[in-house]
């Protein structure tokens, strides 16, 4: 569809001409971040459409991990919903043993290099789908790999994850900046405003249960 283009544009913000795909995607994401700071349970729903969006965009930009992210926040986000839908999640908001951050964080580190050198070397190994070089792989694999063990961190309602979403904002923001996708930078940097509110809110409720 003529509309899903990125070339398609939907409205021209201070010069910027911003697509459908961008615009709605952008939208979504803003109303799911704050619906997850609330802790309400709309942000899943939300979120869906974000996703599906995003997918078309990074694909048209060749930030391929990023576009792989959106297949597992899809699923993990039906996870989520369920989940909180079940007395809010069934969980309530708890942090994560020294021992576990740690390992979490080797993980990390680990992931984000082996995701890097696959999706670097993506236009080689699946030339039939993708026939540009990956922008910026291993930046891209840092965002993937931080997303997927924050959104899940989310579910469970762990107060690190938190910590990640920040990280992932500050990243964001320059990398989709680089990437000319100008509205969706300055998307994350009102995420980080989000995830630094959420932070404390879910501190505040840590606190008092």
């Amino acid at each position: 569809m003529e509309f899903l283009k990125i070339e398609t544009i939907a409205i021209n913000l201070l010069g910027y001409p911003i697509s459908y795909v961008e615009l709605i995607a952008t939208v979504f994401g803003v109303v799911s971040v704050y619906f997850a700071s609330k802790e309400n349970i709309l942000t899943w729903a939300t979120g869906l459409i974000n996703e599906i969006f995003l997918f078309i965009l990074f694909f048209q930009i060749q930030l391929y991990a990023d576009m792989f992210l959106q297949l597992y926040f899809f699923i993990v986000t039906l996870y989520g919903w369920y989940t909180w839908k079940e007395g809010l999640g069934g969980f309530k908001i708890s942090q994560l043993h020294l021992k576990t951050r740690i390992s979490i964080g080797v993980g990390l580190f680990a992931g984000s290099l082996i995701s890097g050198l696959f999706f670097a070397n993506i236009h080689i190994l699946l030339p039939q789908f993708f026939k540009i070089k990956a922008a910026f792989p291993y930046t891209d694999s840092v965002v993937l790999v931080l997303s997927i063990v924050a959104t899940f961190m989310l579910a469970k309602k762990k107060i690190e994850t938190w910590y990640l979403w920040i990280a992932i904002d500050i990243i964001c923001m320059v990398l989709y900046f680089k990437k000319g996708v100008f509205f969706l930078s300055l998307e994350y940097f009102v995420f980080l405003w989000l995830a630094i509110y959420g932070y404390y809110q879910w501190r505040n409720k840590l606190k008092h249960d």
